[in-house]
């Protein structure tokens, strides 16, 4: 098992904030015993714990390199983004340290380890998970730490992200003033805070139209297999949605190969409108209707922010949210008012007739 804070934290028994600030030399400045700061230094050493090491030369001469620690750089989203940031970082005469988190959280930890104990200057990062407190202490005691795309509720760490929430208000408007009331939300990571907006924003449109009761959502993953299988399930339902708002551009690939595999056609069938703008999308067919994220924008401002802090100046505001757009293609249907009101008014289902329990986990 790799260590970490949390790991020595655990063993003898104090607070992942105590060992982080005695590896980082700042014991007498929290005043932590001289007894507590003993244990923890022997235990890291005794466990070659790398920050360890480093624990009285982290006030340096710069390394000039930039850590990045992105969730999946499979995900086109992810990747054009770390290529902003990237090619951002070389312009400056910075070399980037890349570590691919694979949404799993314990590899997020691990990651900021291996920065520390490579000596990075500052480390944009796209959170794992809810908690804060190792990007927290790492902000505070070691490197300047700048989040991007997702941040965390209650944390005071800067961030850059997109309005995800307005993001999901105005596509779920835009299928509901096309006079669709069934519309199924196929989210992502659950953890994610910009899934979490997302799916606010499409709960929030659907209340103020009085739509409530026809709320759908389902869903774990920002993948293709995640949005093929939610929607075979889904279409399983005796009774379908008329519209899907996919919560990624990976996710909607999916939902289109649910739909064409069950005969049904886009926006004939089903209405579709995802998040995330890729050119390709212009080049489907139908063309698809997405939300569009300033991703370069995104990617620029957080380096700016970060480089900033590096340098030791102020940068102001530090929670940025930018405002994203309605890219509009051909896979959004207007439903007549005859259409829309013969069709079934809820997502109703008798439970008994559902065996799979993973259909069921999704009835809402």
């Amino acid at each position: 098992m790799k260590e970490n804070l949390s790991s020595i934290a655990a063993r003898l028994g104090v607070s992942v904030t105590t060992v982080s600030r005695v590896l980082s030399g700042n014991a007498a400045k929290y005043r932590i015993s001289e007894d507590t700061a003993k244990k923890v230094q022997e235990e890291a050493a005794k466990c070659n714990y790398a920050p360890s090491i480093l624990a009285q030369s982290l006030r340096r001469q710069q390394t000039k390199t930039i850590g990045l620690l992105t969730p999946s750089l499979a995900n086109p989203y992810f990747a054009e983004m770390a290529s902003v940031i990237i090619s951002e970082i070389h312009s400056r005469g910075y070399t980037t340290l890349v570590i691919d988190t694979m949404e799993d959280e314990s590899n997020y930890k691990n990651g900021f380890n291996q920065m520390i104990s490579r000596q990075v200057d500052g480390i944009l990062a796209v959170p794992c998970g809810k908690d804060s407190t190792i990007p927290e202490l790492v902000n505070q005691d070691y490197v300047p730490v700048i989040l991007v795309d997702r941040y965390y509720e209650d944390s005071s760490l800067p961030y850059v992200t997109t309005n995800n929430y307005k993001g999901g208000y105005d596509a779920t408007r835009l299928l509901i003033e096309a006079g669709h009331k069934r519309i199924a939300c196929i989210q992502g990571v659950r953890s994610s805070t910009p899934n979490n907006e997302r799916v606010r924003g499409y709960r929030d449109a659907l209340a103020e139209a009085n739509l409530s009761d026809f709320a759908l959502i389902a869903g774990n993953e920002f993948s293709i297999q995640n949005g093929y299988l939610e929607m075979k399930l889904i279409l399983s339902r005796p009774v379908r949605p008329s519209a899907v708002f996919a919560l990624s551009n990976n996710i909607s690939l999916g939902v289109l190969k649910a739909i064409k595999e069950a005969s049904l056609r886009v926006p004939e069938h089903i209405s579709l409108i995802s998040f995330d703008n890729y050119s390709y999308m212009d080049y489907m067919e139908p063309p698809i209707t997405r939300v569009s994220q300033p991703v370069e924008d995104m990617a620029l401002l957080a380096t700016k922010l970060l480089f900033a802090r590096v340098e030791g100046i102020s940068p102001g505001a530090s929670q940025l949210r930018l405002s994203p757009t309605i890219i509009r293609g051909e896979s959004v249907a207007r439903l007549s008012p005859a259409v829309a009101g013969a069709l079934r008014t809820d997502f109703q289902m008798d439970r008994e007739t559902i065996q799979d329990p993973e259909l069921q986990d999704i009835i809402s």
